[in-house]
């Protein structure tokens, strides 16, 4: 079943054609807390394509962007060339743990005025005039 999975799907980890670059290419530089592994081209190799050394993801579990710690995003976007778990990464005090994607949870930011906020919408203020196709 996950060979299936990992053959039509790309939200649940990687693919088939990603597993055989990786097998192929790619060399693991580290894990994360949340199981997600990090690669890039073998020996710092440079991809002709780019111009500098490649580097991804593999998630573990379902593909969310906002899985990956700061320090692993820094690498990932060439940001910093040391590994978070070389230079033993604090994040910042501004820095907020992770949090999955709340939307269409019950949980959802509902922005003032959403029917959804309070179940009532708030009373109109008299700055809106309703268009009429006459005039």
């Amino acid at each position: 079943m996950k060979w299936l999975v990992q053959f039509f799907t790309w939200w649940n980890g990687q693919t088939l054609n990603t597993a055989l670059y990786t097998w192929l290419y790619g060399e693991r530089v580290g894990e994360d807390q949340f199981g997600n592994i990090y690669y890039r081209y073998r020996n710092g190799a440079i991809d002709p394509a780019l111009g500098f050394n490649r580097r991804w993801v593999i998630f573990k579990g379902e593909s969310e962007g906002s899985k990956v710690p700061p320090g692993w995003y820094g690498w990932l976007h060439h940001m910093t060339d040391e590994l978070p778990t070389e230079t033993n990464y604090k994040p910042r005090e501004w820095e907020k743990p992770y949090v999955p994607n709340q939307t269409g949870t019950p949980n959802a930011w509902r922005p003032p005025g959403s029917t959804l906020a309070t179940g009532a919408r708030p009373q109109a203020t008299g700055d809106y005039q309703a268009w009429s196709p006459e005039g």
